[in-house]
């Protein structure tokens, strides 16, 4: 744990100690921390969660950006009372979505082609710069765009284009396939 914190041992015990952090102490006096509680704890002081600990609860994350807040929360409603059994992070403007990405890792990122600040291929770009570990997938979903940009998205590594026009069930679709993919890699 002090190691996934980037703490001292010391630091985890009286975060256990204080009731910070939920664990206990074994008969021999060492602490001990279920995963689910170190992901809670980790979440709630928005610190990385590393891809090993997510896995090892069996539940995915997917960061879903979209500048339309009433969309992006109807999709994530949608796509939380689906049978996926993932977990949505939102986020509304590309710098936001950036700072989610890192701070969660997740398994998938739902990427609207227009944003505010930064578009699909310029967040893409940001996450392939070098020194930074990626490894989610990206689907974009747009209300229509020209077949030049789809050629750019491409290039960065996108696989699946979903048109906002095809409904909500089609990208739950594409997102079972993704999650699928992810799974079988």
């Amino acid at each position: 744990m002090a190691r996934v914190c980037e703490v001292s041992p010391a630091t985890v015990a009286s975060w256990i100690d204080q009731g910070l952090l939920k664990g206990h102490k074994t008969p021999t006096g060492r602490r001990r921390v279920e995963v689910n509680e170190l992901v809670k704890f980790l979440g709630e002081r928005e610190m990385p969660v590393p891809s090993d600990l997510r896995d090892a609860l069996g539940r995915d994350v997917i960061v879903m950006v979209d500048d339309d807040v009433a969309y992006l929360e109807a999709l994530a409603r949608t796509i939380e009372k689906s049978d996926l059994g993932v977990k949505v992070v939102k986020a509304t403007n590309g710098v936001d979505a950036l700072l989610a990405i890192g701070r969660v890792r997740p398994a998938l990122i739902v990427l609207d082609f227009r944003l505010p600040d930064l578009n699909a291929v310029q967040v893409i770009e940001r996450l392939l710069a070098p020194g930074r570990e990626f490894d989610a997938e990206v689907l974009v979903v747009t209300g229509g765009i020209r077949e030049a940009e789809q050629e750019r998205l491409r290039a960065v590594g996108v696989e699946t284009i979903v048109n906002k026009a095809d409904g909500a069930q089609a990208l739950v679709d594409a997102i079972r396939l993704a999650l699928r993919r992810r799974q079988a890699a």
